[in-house]
């Protein structure tokens, strides 16, 4: 009967001890994923330039992630990122299936942009609905650190049907004949308050839009864009934005 009881004695002792490390390595592999997705330090936003596209939203792994619409031309500031799984989607926002601007669920794009930790990115949704010219483009929100004193900005072209624009910055030329859905390069400007200017490429009269009083930082990057087409008072009119990247 002793012996009984030292065995049973025994096996309770194993199944606690089995139980604990068990609960240990649960617990760990779940603390680990956490980490993980905490240290991706990824942050994303999305920029709705299509007129008629109307609210939408980012899906990722098929789950729809943000809690707001992503709305025509509002940018929706930075957010982290704490899931990179696949598919990344831009869907119509569940709140617009009842509108006759989308009628299905399906997504609109699917994203295939590789994204790396520490970084951040800008989506822009372009073109319009109606034409079937609806298309994207993507950012990585980086650059070198500019000289003491200076900012650096650029600028994106999301004017559907636009030619090449021309863009001044206090008068003087700072864009050259930038097209339709590109992205330029990087340039320096004084930190200080500047008003940038749209015109045709080539021309210098009969201005398409404007960004007034814009500050330019020491140190700090910037995204000026232009949407809506030229000439329009409608919904489709012509509009520019700035977003600060650093």
């Amino acid at each position: 009967m002793s012996k009984r009881k030292n065995m049973g004695l025994r096996v309770l002792l194993f199944l606690i001890i089995t139980g604990a490390l068990i609960g240990t390595f649960i617990s760990s592999c779940g603390k680990t994923s956490s980490s993980s997705a905490t240290a991706l330090n990824i942050k994303y936003q999305v920029v709705n330039l299509s007129p008629d596209l109307g609210p939408v939203s980012l899906y990722i792994n098929y789950s729809i992630y943000n809690n707001l619409d992503f709305r025509y031309p509002s940018p929706s500031g930075y957010f982290f990122l704490n899931s990179i799984a696949t598919p990344f989607q831009i869907r119509p926002s569940p709140n617009q299936l009842s509108t006759t601007t989308i009628v299905n669920t399906a997504n609109i794009f699917s994203l295939n942009d590789i994204l790396k930790p520490n970084l951040k990115y800008t989506l822009f949704i372009t073109g319009v609905n109606a034409t079937n010219t609806l298309d994207t483009l993507f950012l990585t929100d980086t650059g070198s650190t500019p000289t003491t004193g200076r900012g650096k900005v650029r600028f994106v072209n999301a004017s559907p049907l636009s030619t090449g624009f021309d863009v001044l910055a206090n008068g003087t030329l700072a864009f050259s004949n930038q097209q339709y859905n590109k992205v330029s390069n990087y340039i320096e400007l004084p930190a200080g308050n500047y008003t940038f200017q749209v015109f045709a490429a080539g021309t210098t009269t009969g201005v398409i839009g404007s960004e007034q009083n814009v500050t330019i930082q020491d140190g700090r990057l910037y995204t000026l864009y232009s949407y809506g087409v030229a000439g329009h008072t409608d919904s489709l009119a012509f509009g520019m934005g700035t977003l600060t990247n650093k």
